[in-house]
């Protein structure tokens, strides 16, 4: 058991096992190893669902349940082989997008100070509502529910990548019911045009206040939001090649501060919704500011909005005359025209989906479909779909080919998010979310919607100290977060209570966590064959001969005599254990 295992115990063999997921990604030298909202279906989505299955291998199937949903079960790896990865993601295409309720309470930014007064006011002291009322935390228990249970996985999928390079954070933000409809923003539009994408995102109150861009005057706006549009949301900060490489080798400024004061100046004149009341806008609105309310759309001002020609990139220019939502069409033309988009999507989605560190030519091809928005039958044809864009990742030859497994560098770690949803979705489990979003999944530094500061939770260009390759998200994998995924591990593999993790007495209609073990109980008599079931569900095969051996064999050791009636159940938690304990299992490829 210990070839596997290792100590679960102090900082040296947490570095070993840091150490063994990096070898199996090769990503740090030394060789490689082993019922909602309504959504408009993607054109042609629709047709391609209906066309004659094309059936693939549970491998493949397995590989693309890992790479597009949040997490493999036996029952999706075989509805994905029997229909072929093309037709599984038209059909995903074509569900409705799951739908956050409502959470929170808008009443809370009716305040009559800037305080907590209205949780004073309407809370004993003891109750929850800070976290209730002005914090992520509910959204993320609702998260977590869907993405157990949902159908549209593909949508989920998708939302929570873009979500996390377009970045807006309780860190900043309070407001539950606001964070709400952030989370939306990304369902509804996970297959749209990245052009209405970027307005939703431009004119979501939540985003003008996490960057500054509400109340921006005409006299002396604030950057911040122009900046981060450019940088991180869209263009980067270097000119690209189409595969995504640097122009030249070298990098080239795409932009200077002289442009994001261009475009600074360009977004003034927004206000928030109307909707929000204040005994103190009498004095701090300026006649012209609606006071803080972060449902619905942000507002044109036209008199605080900037009349003066501005020069934007790809050669689009501001007339002297103009309207705060043309000059925002003037701001979005000018992003969508630029040649670094196409690749700096098709990067990040790779990234987030497949691979973090894809080669040139996948980008490339991505990128092409995003620009003809339009990827084997699926997308409007229009540049920037991204259902088209979704397509193409997930369908090219470098997210498919099994001989892509041996590259090196190839796959991506398995985040916090998705280790947990993956384990969850296996085990058959029944969940609140509580005890991810409120417990290990904050201790592993990927709090949902609670990223750190506008860029996120690592960074995309993140090389791990020694290597000589792309691993993004071992930006936020040390020894300590190491050590906390390997107690998760164990204490939901052997803990005796039932359910895992007890229902919360401090929200209401909660149900704890329960896991169910007797999926795999008819292998439990034949450990070879439970451990080849486990191996195809949480590591896509990736385990070696030696390995599997080594399940197998502390697998057999357990039966009547040493755990009594429930053996079974106990020879499964071993197995599943074990499983996840080897460093495949937090390997995605």
């Amino acid at each position: 058991m210990h070839r596997l295992q290792g100590a679960a115990h102090g900082a040296g063999p947490a570095r070993r096992w840091i150490a063994a997921l990096c070898l199996a990604l090769a990503a740090c030298g030394g060789g490689g190893g082993g019922g909602g909202n309504s959504a408009t279906p993607v054109t042609g989505a629709a047709a391609v669902a209906a066309a004659a299955d094309r059936p693939t291998t549970s491998l493949d199937a397995a590989r693309l349940a890992e790479q597009a949903s949040f997490g493999p079960t036996e029952s999706l790896i075989a509805g994905i082989a029997a229909s072929g990865p093309l037709k599984w993601i038209a059909r995903q295409m074509t569900l409705p997008a799951s739908s956050y309720p409502q959470l929170g309470s808008e009443a809370i930014d009716r305040w009559t100070d800037k305080n907590r007064s209205w949780c004073q006011a309407n809370f004993s002291a003891g109750t929850y509502c800070w976290r209730d009322y002005y914090t992520a935390t509910p959204v993320a228990w609702q998260f977590y529910r869907q993405a157990l249970g949902n159908d549209d996985q593909l949508r989920q999928r998708v939302a929570w990548a873009l979500s996390q390079w377009l970045v807006a954070s309780d860190q900043e933000v309070n407001g539950t019911y606001g964070l709400r409809h952030w989370a939306q923003l990304f369902r509804d539009n996970a297959f749209g045009n990245y052009r209405d994408l970027l307005r939703a995102v431009a004119l979501s109150p939540v985003m003008g206040e996490f960057l500054n861009n509400v109340n921006n005057s005409k006299t002396d706006p604030n950057e911040n939001f122009a900046r981060e549009l450019l940088q991180l949301f869209s263009i980067g900060t270097c000119v690209l090649n189409h595969d995504g490489s640097l122009k030249d080798g070298k990098c080239e400024a795409t932009y200077d501060n002289a442009t994001v004061r261009e475009y600074a100046y360009a977004l003034t004149g927004w206000t928030y919704p109307a909707g929000g009341a204040s005994a103190w806008c009498a004095s701090l609105c300026n006649g012209w500011q609606n006071p803080r309310w972060l449902s619905g759309a942000m507002v044109a001002v036209p008199a605080q909005h900037d009349q003066t020609v501005r020069t934007l990139l790809s050669g689009v220019t501001l007339p002297a005359s103009r309207t705060p939502e043309q000059a925002l069409d003037k701001v979005l033309d000018s992003i969508m025209a630029h040649g670094n988009l196409a690749p700096f999507v098709a990067r990040r989605l790779i990234q987030h989906l497949v691979t973090g560190n894809p080669s040139a030519a996948y980008v490339a091809d991505v990128a092409s479909a995003f620009e003809a928005g339009s990827y084997q039958g699926i997308g409007s044809g229009t540049r920037g779909d991204l259902g088209a864009t979704v397509a193409a990742v997930l369908l090219h030859a470098e997210a498919r080919d099994t001989a892509h497994l041996t590259d090196r560098g190839y796959g991506r770690l398995r985040e916090p998010v998705q280790l947990w949803t993956g384990v969850m979705r296996a085990l058959d489990a029944v969940s609140d979310g509580l005890w991810w979003a409120s417990a290990f999944g904050g201790e592993l530094d990927q709090a949902i919607y609670g990223a750190p500061s506008v860029f996120s939770y690592y960074a995309p260009d993140y090389i791990p100290g020694g290597a000589d390759v792309t691993a993004p998200a071992f930006g936020i994998e040390d020894a300590n977060t190491t050590l906390k995924r390997l107690s998760f591990i164990n204490y939901l593999s052997f803990t005796k209570s039932d359910p895992v993790m007890p229902a919360s007495a401090t929200v209401a209609g909660a149900i704890g966590t329960a896991l169910s073990w007797s999926r795999y109980a008819d292998s439990a008599g034949d450990p070879a064959a439970l451990v080849d079931r486990l191996d195809l569900l949480l590591t896509s095969r990736q385990l070696n001969a030696t390995q599997k051996q080594a399940i197998v064999d502390a697998v057999s050791v357990i039966n009547q005599s040493t755990h009594g009636a429930d053996w079974p159940a106990w020879r499964v938690r071993a197995a599943v254990f074990l499983t996840l304990a080897a460093p495949q299992s937090s390997i995605v490829r």
